[in-house]
């Protein structure tokens, strides 16, 4: 017989046996050493836990309710260790955290002038969203239905919100090292914008 605990984790509820609580404190604490020096670290650490939610939640079942030791080592290994981040040679590293994902189609926020349907076309392709949108006009005006394929895939297309999402979208591994590599750029990107306004 084990004890279980109950934990919090990114607005989630999981009941989690002690041995795999004490795993995950002890990997979270280590996460958050490495993370300790950058501005971003709260929104950093935010994001690997939403994600380390994610996957608690896809190990629950009708028939497993709780969370145990090997869930937090699979985990581990998916997320990646904190001294393997930004760190070491990656290509010695036959990590499952290093395995590339098959992309998935999302709408890009970041890069939109409507709905972000041709933003995301184009992370998802890896061409200029520019080509897609003159696609599109072209379709429009040549055939006259490329602003209903627009808006359907506005409809149908979901939108990147989360960092998971947008690295999904992007075809990288959703493991901490690009979580905190995402935030950082994401961050810079928003400074250095509000840099130029200032101006």
């Amino acid at each position: 017989m084990k004890k279980t605990l109950t934990i919090n984790l990114a607005n989630q509820v999981f009941h989690i046996d002690e041995d795999a609580f004490l795993r995950l404190r002890v990997y979270l604490d280590r996460i958050e050493g490495h993370f300790a020096d950058t501005n971003e670290r709260s929104d950093i650490l935010s994001d690997i836990e939403t994600r380390i939610s994610e996957l608690f939640s896809q190990r629950i079942t009708q028939q497993k309710q709780v969370i145990v030791i090997q869930d937090v080592e699979e985990i581990i290994r998916i997320m990646g260790d904190p001294a393997e981040i930004g760190g070491g040679d990656q290509a010695e590293t036959k990590d499952y955290a290093r395995v590339s994902k098959p992309k998935r189609l999302y709408r890009d926020p970041d890069n939109r002038v409507l709905g972000g349907v041709c933003g995301g076309i184009g992370q998802y392709f890896k061409i200029d969203p520019l080509i897609v949108r003159i696609l599109f006009l072209v379709v429009f005006f040549g055939f006259g239905i490329g602003l209903l394929i627009y808006i359907i895939l506005w409809i149908v297309v979901p939108e990147a919100r989360t960092t998971t999402q947008k690295l999904e979208m992007r075809g990288d591994p959703v493991n901490a090292s690009n979580i905190g590599n995402f935030v950082k750029d994401e961050f810079e990107t928003v400074k250095k914008n509000f840099q130029g306004k200032k101006k």
